[in-house]
């Protein structure tokens, strides 16, 4: 009776569990991921052997430990993805708790490296990064709670989200991390905008944005160089931004070649942070419309399958991953190219770092395990029997 009334995608009783999952997945998102992580190891290969040198390790010291940390990310998104939304959102709410004690001790137990930000812990072997977990375990924590909210005699989750939000911004902000803090606030305004948020809040919240970046210019040294550094019309030839933007425009369209790339000998970060310079110098424009071709299919199947999804909380969980995802790949390559100011964010699956690349692959999984098909109606369908009813 209920694949009479739902008709969608068939269970068939007794299903082994990998079929079923090959079956319901979006091939295509898993795809993409799975090219882009090629791809990063590629790049990998070009980036990194000039910071290996100067450390005194072999040439592929650090694509060595990217395909480490990549096989792990993806034994976490193909086991993620295997997940019932229901455990996906329990796990989370274990995985947010941790991420967000880990990160209010950061002041007390991290270290900052020598890069000013205390945002790491130092595990010996690895550091690890606690904003990166708490990201994804964030989303789907505030997309359970708006969505609760929207019950009758629900609870006040909207608030609660937001106050969740804010704690958290405040955290990353102090340590200073605006990147990631933005990237937070805007996971939350987005599914508070697709759970019906009113225009005029909105726009209030942007307001309270643009002063908060005014008071952070004042009172953050660190903040007010890098925006000065972005406003200036003329960029220092000596500076990251300065390396990458001529990096670029050496590449042209199909790049310098392989390997004979100069700017990842003048780039401490061209492995992590700048590595579309790296592209771009030695693969060309070819190489970095393939990258934004891959991001732009991960978001945009996604979002199309998430606009049929009934389940108030799966789509807005689903929504907040994929934007939030989409978005940190537009400043990474927003700000090689001089579009936005440097912000220190990796570029997903493509990027050298540990603590990016698994949680980055634990939120594909949560993604994925969201836009798997399930035997439901489409949202039109439901909407418009509400109609006549």
């Amino acid at each position: 009776m209920t694949e009479m009334v739902y008709g969608a995608v068939p269970v068939q009783s007794g299903e082994p569990i990998l079929p079923k999952w090959w079956r319901t997945l979006d091939k295509w998102t898993m795809s993409s991921v799975l090219m882009l992580f090629v791809l990063g190891l590629l790049l990998g290969l070009a980036a990194s052997v000039p910071l290996a040198e100067r450390n005194g390790f072999g040439n592929f010291h650090y694509v060595q430990r990217q395909a480490v940390f990549g096989g792990a990310a993806l034994t976490a998104m193909v086991l993620t993805s295997m997940m019932s939304p229901t455990l996906v959102r329990r796990l989370a709410i274990i995985g947010f708790a941790i991420a967000f004690v880990a990160l209010a001790l950061l002041p007390i137990f991290g270290t900052d490296f020598g890069k000013g930000a205390v945002r790491w812990y130092s595990l010996g072997f690895a550091s690890l990064q606690p904003s990166e977990f708490l990201k994804p375990g964030f989303v789907v924590v505030a997309a359970w709670m708006i969505a609760s909210s929207q019950q009758i005699n629900g609870p006040p989750g909207t608030l609660i989200s937001f106050g969740l939000c804010v704690s958290v911004v405040l955290m990353l902000v102090m340590q200073p991390d605006f990147g990631q803090a933005s990237l937070v606030l805007f996971g939350w305004g987005v599914m508070y905008f697709v759970a019906g948020a009113p225009m005029l809040l909105l726009v209030g919240m942007a307001a309270v944005v643009v002063m908060g970046g005014v008071l952070a210019y004042s009172n953050s040294e660190h903040f007010a160089r890098r925006i000065d550094g972005f406003l200036s019309p003329d960029v220092d030839p000596t500076t990251q931004l300065g390396y990458a933007t001529n990096a670029i425009r050496e590449g042209g369209l199909f790049g310098v070649g392989v390997g004979e790339g100069q700017v990842k000998w003048s780039l401490p970060d061209a492995h992590t942070d700048f590595i579309v310079a790296v592209a771009a110098e030695e693969y060309g424009l070819v190489m970095v419309s393939v990258l934004i071709g891959l991001y732009a299919t991960v978001v945009v199947r996604s979002l199309f399958r998430l606009m049929r999804e009934r389940d108030t909380f799966v789509r807005l969980a689903g929504t907040g991953l994929v934007c939030m995802f989409g978005v940190q790949a537009m400043i990474n390559m927003g700000v090689a190219v001089r579009l936005l100011p440097a912000k220190g964010m990796t570029l997903p699956f493509v990027s050298y770092g540990g603590s990016s690349l698994i949680a980055t692959g634990i939120a594909m999984g949560m993604l994925l395990a969201f836009t798997r098909a399930r035997p439901q109606g489409e949202i039109a369908d439901y909407l418009r029997g509400r109609g006549r009813g």
